[in-house]
């Protein structure tokens, strides 16, 4: 079987970011990779790149991973952790626009299915309003 897409939840709250996995796991399974990060590097709302940078190691496979994240903090620390990834590894990975949890779900069920990373944000984003 081929890779599929891995997908990381960024939050800005621990338990927000170890909720939404915990109900990815348990409506999509373990076949599709997915970590999540959240909490400033004291503990604290917030979050950080570093720790992004482990759970997109944590998710990684070579179809790419599909980053959800909860705020405009989050955005940002991701786009910088993506910055600091490989040059080869970070085209492989995209932030997807849509909702945490709604997103992580539906993202998940995409990539359980064999979807390419495009077709698993796009399918993530069309919950945006």
């Amino acid at each position: 079987m081929s890779a599929v897409v891995g997908i990381v939840i960024v939050s800005h709250s621990p338990d927000v970011a170890r909720g939404a996995a915990d109900m990815v796991r348990q409506m999509v399974g373990d076949e599709v990779p997915c970590a999540f990060t959240g909490g400033d590097p004291a503990g604290g709302l917030g979050t950080d790149p570093q720790k992004i940078i482990g759970a997109i190691d944590a998710a990684w496979t070579s179809a790419g991973v599909a980053v959800l994240v909860d705020l405009g903090g989050a955005e940002m620390n991701a786009e910088m952790a993506i910055e600091m990834l490989d040059p080869e590894r970070a085209p492989l990975v995209r932030i997807c626009n849509a909702p945490v949890v709604e997103g992580a779900v539906v993202a998940a069920t995409e990539a359980s299915g064999g979807a390419t990373l495009e077709q698993v944000c796009a399918t993530a984003e069309e919950l945006s309003p």
